[in-house]
């Protein structure tokens, strides 16, 4: 009886402990987070033809387009859950190249956007690079497959 006693105040003081942190940092531990997605012209020479760019969801939740110029930028914020794997696919082109690439998917990008919880895709003539800080950058992939 009494290690019944004990064990059921154990599990009361950590239900009690995981209420109290949850309410504390309710994202973090209830398992949704917010990230905002960046798409950046890079291109230093098209003042004539802009780079266009159309998202969706993997919900097929469009989220529209825009014609990006040269320095603009497109953003957008994404509520990850801990269970689904969200991703937000976009369409780009320029001139007559055109590529359809994962702006955003969740169990690639969690971890590689943390700490600042942003995903930046600066898009140039030789690729598409990724950063987590608008500054650093890392090519990830080129216009072609």
């Amino acid at each position: 009886m009494k290690a019944q006693s004990i064990l059921l105040v154990i599990i009361l003081a950590l239900a009690t402990y995981a209420a109290f942190i949850s309410l504390k940092q309710p994202d973090r531990y209830l398992g949704s987070v917010v990230y905002d997605v960046h798409v950046i012209n890079g291109f230093s020479d098209n003042s004539s033809m802009p780079l266009v760019v159309w998202c969706s969801s993997s919900a097929d939740d469009d989220i529209g387009g825009r014609a990006l110029q040269e320095g603009d930028e497109f953003s957008w914020s994404v509520k990850t859950i801990f269970w689904a794997n969200i991703k937000f696919r976009c369409t780009m082109k320029f001139d007559r190249r055109r590529r359809r690439f994962e702006a955003f998917r969740r169990s690639r990008d969690v971890e590689r956007c943390n700490p600042t919880r942003h995903c930046f895709w600066l898009v140039k003539k030789d690729g598409f690079y990724f950063g987590n800080d608008g500054i650093n950058w890392r090519k990830d992939f080129s216009w072609t497959m």
